[in-house]
């Protein structure tokens, strides 16, 4: 054979179509998915929301409660007589400054003053306080301020910004939007359940590796935890009632 008619029929094997590969194509169960989601094939691109768009989620988002504040020199009889007017059940002390110095909750007063027998008309309030408690800032990331909570123990946690406080956060307002995250998840992910069931039900019970396919994407989408929340080396520690303060 000539060089000439050896390179024409290089050229011509090489500009094949492969017609077995598309073949196997049209069978791959995780095609038929991404074809039942939208109809026509392609896999639906998820619009990024404005969470993913800026950054993570920060403390500034969350549902933030008004800290109730005051002066470390209050005593603990006029500490407490606020906390019930206000129905919180934590405190923030200040300095002459103005600076976050402490805080006080109910179970200091129940173990630090009722147990102790200490004279609450006569005895302020800086004296079973916690001092120089952790703290986060607004554009601290939601998820940073819950594992501090987690880890140290603690369900409240000051919120401060320039110096002053702002805000107090609760662990359950963390929870809450951790898992209102969760319930906005499983529902974005809803037209993606129907076509994994619309499959199911095209390829009947005669298959074996396309069923075990669509039970795994099962487990992953109807069996969310708060591990997709919260890292994997945080400690469970959610119903502890031991507090920082």
């Amino acid at each position: 054979m000539s060089s000439t008619a050896a390179v024409a029929l290089n050229r011509r094997t090489r500009s094949r179509p492969p017609s077995a590969a598309s073949s196997r194509r049209s069978d791959d169960p995780t095609a038929a998915v991404a074809s039942t989601a939208n109809g026509n094939g392609n896999v639906p691109t998820k619009a990024a929301s404005p969470d993913h768009a800026s950054g993570e989620r920060t403390v500034k988002k969350l549902r933030l409660s008004k800290a109730l504040t005051i002066p470390e020199g209050t005593t603990i009889s006029e500490a407490c007589r606020r906390m019930a007017a206000r129905r919180v059940d934590a405190v923030l002390l200040t300095d002459a400054g103005g600076l976050l110095s402490g805080i006080v909750t109910d179970k200091d007063i129940a173990t630090r003053v009722i147990a102790e027998g200490l004279r609450v008309e006569q005895t302020i309030i800086s004296k079973i306080m916690t001092r120089n408690p952790l703290y986060v800032m607004g554009d601290t990331p939601a998820i940073e301020a819950l594992q501090k909570m987690i880890q140290g123990k603690f369900r409240h946690l000051p919120v401060v910004e320039n110096g002053e406080v702002i805000a107090m956060l609760d662990i359950t307002k963390c929870l809450y939007d951790a898992i209102s995250r969760l319930e906005k998840a499983a529902e974005q992910e809803s037209a993606l359940a129907a076509a994994v069931e619309g499959v199911e039900r095209q390829l009947g019970g005669n298959f074996s590796a396309p069923h075990n396919l669509i039970e795994t994407m099962r487990e992953r989408m109807f069996k969310p935890s708060l591990s997709t929340i919260i890292t994997e080396n945080t400690k469970s520690s959610l119903c502890s009632s031991t507090e920082n303060a």
